[in-house]
């Protein structure tokens, strides 16, 4: 018994530590389209909703499926859906739901904004909220669910003979490496961003406060995307100081599909000692 009750007060320890760094994600449907949301192959609702939160995240990224409740509108599949900033700190994201105006069963996801965790956010009263890893059977006594570096364990005990079951489930995560370095080149010969998911991020970079703000935003639409130099050109002309804007030209660098016209980025900058480092840091690249 003594052991019993010194594993539960471990795992509750654990738990805690856990639960200090997790991220929320918000999708919400511009038309009102109810949809299913599949995180990592686990269905999230099982009633389609239009404006769906899930709390409680502890991954950077998610697959993520979404299915609608009207057979006729084409799924979305998304591959490592953002819930971290480019600082590897977990946030409050939110992503959009549009139809798409050639294509009248066509979908489309599109980031919309990101925030720090506030503890005591309460969301609206038309937003569904949904905590991941909730269990979601109801049996008697006490059940925890824990995620830390990729490995589960759940904690069941039960009245009234005090059994302790424990299973521990190991899944696959990235390193942090994996997860943060683009492969180079990695959008060489691909297409840029359309125009109009373009303007949404730049709203989105510009509707920031801060210029240091400003820079996360614009990192995470990069990390997320595809630029042409003339874009990245405009997201990086959104951001005051000439510190912020050598350092986002660099980081675009492997996400820009026309890296041959790179030198276009030269009249952004106000000190050509600017230039001189983005064509070293380009040249050390190649």
């Amino acid at each position: 018994m003594k052991f019993i009750f010194t594993l539960f007060l471990s795992c509750i320890t654990v738990c805690t530590m856990a639960q200090s760094r997790v991220g929320h994600l918000s999708i919400f449907s511009e038309d009102g389209d109810k949809f299913q949301l599949y995180l990592n192959g686990e269905l999230i609702n099982e009633e389609p909703m239009a404006n769906l939160r899930v709390e409680d995240l502890t991954q950077p990224f998610y697959n993520a499926r979404i299915v609608f409740e009207d057979p006729a509108r084409v799924e979305l599949k998304k591959q490592r859906l953002m819930i971290e900033d480019v600082d590897g700190n977990l946030m409050d994201v939110t992503y959009k739901i549009k139809r798409d105006k050639n294509m009248s069963t066509k979908m489309k996801l599109n980031y919309f904004s990101s925030t720090p965790v506030q503890p005591d956010f309460i969301p609206a009263s038309n937003v569904h909220v949904i905590h991941y890893g909730s269990p979601r059977r109801n049996e008697p006594g006490v059940n925890m669910g824990v995620n830390m570096g990729g490995v589960n364990i759940d904690v069941s005990i039960q009245d009234p003979d005090m059994q302790v079951s424990t299973r521990e489930q190991r899944t696959y995560t990235e390193t942090r490496s994996q997860q943060q370095a683009p492969a180079p080149r990695g959008c060489r010969n691909r297409y840029a961003m359309s125009g109009t998911d373009f303007n949404n991020a730049m709203q989105t970079v510009k509707n920031q406060s801060f210029d240091d703000t400003r820079l996360k935003v614009a990192k995470q639409v990069a990390t997320s995307n595809c630029l042409s130099v003339q874009q990245i050109k405009q997201i990086a002309s959104q951001l005051s100081f000439e510190e912020g804007k050598l350092d986002f030209a660099k980081f675009a660098y492997d996400y820009c599909v026309d890296t041959k016209n790179y030198f276009n980025l030269n009249d952004i900058f106000s000190f050509s000692s600017s230039v001189d480092e983005l064509t070293n840091y380009i040249s050390n690249k190649q």
